[in-house]
């Protein structure tokens, strides 16, 4: 593979209080021929996520057609999974509805944060969202004790199929507790109810490595996966460490090759890229497929594309 960049196509930089900075995790949804919407995360000026959109041409989504005036689902009720932020992950169409898989934020004493996945469901084609729940359908589970997040839903033959990270364990850098979590597996007949058989996908291949926001296509026989992964000793500021993207395939979802080597996409030499790449969303327009992806600061610098040649 190999993916053209074509730049930068939207930046949170405080057009409203709660689109303060930062515009993470891209979401594509192809809502006509023509248009592709694009849900993310801005947060507000108290640093919680909240879940926006614009509009792009779908063929071409450095042009801006839309950008929406007010968020789709903001934090949560105090105490709940959500109430330190809502970032979006994953959406899919199902029964004239769109179901809308989000990452549930909390702030944390012994670690900074934990998530939790929830669901919000639109009959007006994706403009207004409302929670199914007040609690997460995905959250710590005996045989995975510690949180999940960036899930990616696909329906096939009535089956949901996610693909999820799953924290494995936190690594203590500098006094503050890291994150460290792999790419698992889940499963629903109703996108509510998950079964979770605590499955891995993607392997860790060195010590202490994240992996991430993973984001597939079935084609043919095959299924596609392309997602991030990072280092956990300073990762925020050191590029060897920082998130760049991987690759992999698989031939029925749960058993997986990686084939990081043949991503074809890296971070830039200078620029709004060039310390990290992440959160890859793929989508399909025309015969060509497309990649949303967040650049330095985990999207601080705003969400650009490539297109694969």
């Amino acid at each position: 593979m190999k993916w053209k960049k074509k730049g930068l196509i939207f930046k949170a930089e405080g057009q409203h209080e709660w689109m303060t900075s930062h515009t993470s995790v891209p979401v594509a949804d192809k809502i006509s021929n023509d248009v592709v919407r694009i849900y993310f995360g801005p947060r507000d000026s108290q640093g919680r996520t909240h879940t926006a959109f614009i509009e792009v041409a779908a063929g071409d989504p450095g042009r801006v057609l839309y950008v929406h005036d007010r968020p789709v689902l903001s934090p949560g009720r105090l105490g709940c999974f959500d109430d330190s932020g809502a970032m979006p992950s994953a959406i899919v169409t199902h029964g004239g509805k769109k179901f809308f898989f989000y990452i549930g934020w909390n702030t944390g004493v012994t670690v900074p944060y934990r998530n939790a996945i929830g669901v919000a469901v639109s009959e007006d084609s994706g403009v207004t969202f409302n929670r199914v729940f007040e609690g997460p359908v995905m959250d710590r589970t005996p045989s995975e004790p510690l949180f999940p997040a960036t899930p990616y839903v696909l329906i096939e033959d009535g089956l949901w199929r996610c693909w999820c990270s799953s924290t494995t364990e936190y690594v203590v850098v500098d006094g503050r507790a890291e994150p460290v979590y792999q790419i698992k597996y889940a499963e629903s007949d109703d996108g509510l109810n998950w079964r979770r058989p605590n499955l891995t996908c993607i392997p860790y291949k060195s010590k202490l490595e994240a992996n991430s926001r993973p984001s597939v296509i079935k084609e043919a026989n095959r299924y596609r996966m392309w997602y991030c992964y990072r280092g956990s000793v300073g990762y925020r500021t050191d590029k060897d460490q920082s998130y760049r993207m991987g690759y992999a395939e698989s031939a029925d979802g749960l058993k997986w090759d990686r084939l990081d080597e043949q991503v074809g996409i890296d971070r830039s030499e200078e620029g709004w890229d060039s310390e990290m790449i992440a959160y890859p969303n793929v989508y399909e327009h025309d015969g060509n497929k497309y990649m949303l992806y967040c650049g330095n600061g985990f999207g601080r610098s705003g969400f650009g594309y490539a297109i694969l040649e």
